[in-house]
């Protein structure tokens, strides 16, 4: 692939001869299989020509807003590292070229409705008849089985399921939606786990398997706090803005600058007295009003007016050190232009800029873990269908003719 990056020496990856095939869409799967090529394995991304990946067609934003298959940074983000092919699953002949890659893989990924892929031919039981060793990972909304097994939706749905909506917004106000998908990048990391777990688990016993993955479960382990607090004690959590019952003073201040905030938690009376005398404020000690966490909460309206005054005189950036320097939780609330500008991002190499032929130099987002002995390395996403004859041609091994007999055909679109 173009747009590797170069430099010293190459190191040995951790997944280097591992072979994926992904039939995946959106994020899901897909940034499961970004996260295996950037730690060596060959992975081969299955599209369609006739029935594109949605970050392709329908979600901006666009290389100088200018719609294209190849224009859109939603799909570049999550498919870097790995090969692009395009073949039509329509069609018989597309389902035995599709039939070959499984058996040259080691992994399948697919994310579709339960159904989707049976189908096409390719459910496990089909992929296991053609590779009795695959590992196999469907990342679906509400896993294989069960009464809602069939229900379609995005994040958005499966978040609010999951019971995130019901605990965000404000006590007044109606419930609020987290930004995103967020339920689909929860499962990323289980789905990476749980192909990982099955690669060691071959290694030792020579066997594949099936990883039934369910997004919504998948949820339920960020909001376990609050599912530990109904069994145990019968409560249910209500919407309570940026407070919290076990912190006062907490929440987002504003400070100095245009719609610049800092995010603030005291948890301990400890963390209250460092905060009094950080804030230059060591009478606040002594005011009956604050003298427990139960007399703040009691009196928290009064606490952020005084905690608010106090912020807006000084930037984000120095309540935050402030505070952190006494002992105190404390956090520049970042704008999204602040995140590309962070210091402690670029030390860490978070953004790898690989020049892409439609996008120019686009940033991607490297893996939040780095392994001391053999780190990520990013190629940069592929353009839709560019790795056919590389695909097609160097590993399955297909004779030309047949190649353009296929394409021809249009099972190779």
């Amino acid at each position: 692939m173009t747009g590797e990056a170069s430099g010293a020496a190459r190191t040995p990856q951790a997944l280097e001869g591992v072979k994926v095939v992904e039939f995946a869409v959106f994020a899901a799967g897909p940034m499961v299989g970004k996260h295996l090529g950037e730690h060596g394995a060959t992975v081969v991304r299955v599209e369609s020509r006739t029935r594109p990946d949605g970050f392709r067609v329908h979600y901006p934003p666009y290389k100088d807003n200018i719609p294209g298959l190849n224009r859109t940074g939603s799909f570049a983000l999550f498919n870097d590292s790995k090969f692009g092919v395009t073949l039509n699953l329509k069609h018989p002949q597309g389902r035995e070229v599709a039939g070959r890659l499984v058996a040259w893989a080691d992994i399948l990924i697919e994310n579709f409705v339960p159904g989707v892929m049976a189908r096409n031919g390719l459910d496990y039981e089909a992929a296991r008849e053609i590779n009795p060793s695959i590992i196999y990972l469907s990342s679906c909304n509400m896993g294989q089985t069960g009464p809602k097994a069939g229900q379609r939706g995005f994040g958005s749905q499966l978040t609010s399921q999951s019971g995130f909506t019901y605990l965000t917004g404000y006590a007044d106000g109606e419930p609020m939606l987290l930004f995103g998908p967020y339920i689909d990048f929860v499962a990323v990391g289980f789905g990476l786990i749980a192909v990982t777990a099955a690669l060691d688990h071959r290694r030792r016993t020579g066997r594949g398997q099936y990883i039934d993955l369910s997004q919504y479960e998948a949820g339920l382990q960020f909001i376990a706090p609050a599912l530990l607090d109904h069994e145990l004690n019968g409560v249910i959590p209500a919407c309570l803005g940026n407070r919290s019952p076990h912190a006062a003073p907490h929440g987002a201040y504003p400070c100095r600058g245009e719609d610049r905030w800092c995010v603030i938690a005291v948890h301990t009376e400890e963390e209250w007295r460092a905060f009094c005398r950080a804030a230059g404020r060591p009478e606040w000690t002594e005011d009956a009003r604050f003298a427990s966490l139960d007399a703040r909460k009691a009196h928290e309206d009064q606490l952020d007016a005084l905690v608010e005054a106090w912020t807006r005189g000084r930037t984000p950036q120095d309540v935050m050190e402030t505070l952190q320097a006494a002992g105190v939780p404390a956090g520049v609330v970042n704008r999204l232009s602040d995140l590309f500008a962070d210091p402690q991002l670029a030390h860490r190499r978070v953004w790898r800029a690989l020049p892409h032929p439609e996008l120019e130099a686009f940033h991607y987002e490297a893996p939040p873990f780095i392994l001391s002995e053999t780190p990520a390395e990013l190629r940069r996403s592929p353009l839709l269908g560019e790795h056919n004859a590389r695909v097609y041609r160097e590993i399955l091994g297909l004779p030309d003719e047949e190649i353009e007999r296929l394409i021809a055909d249009g099972v190779i679109e």
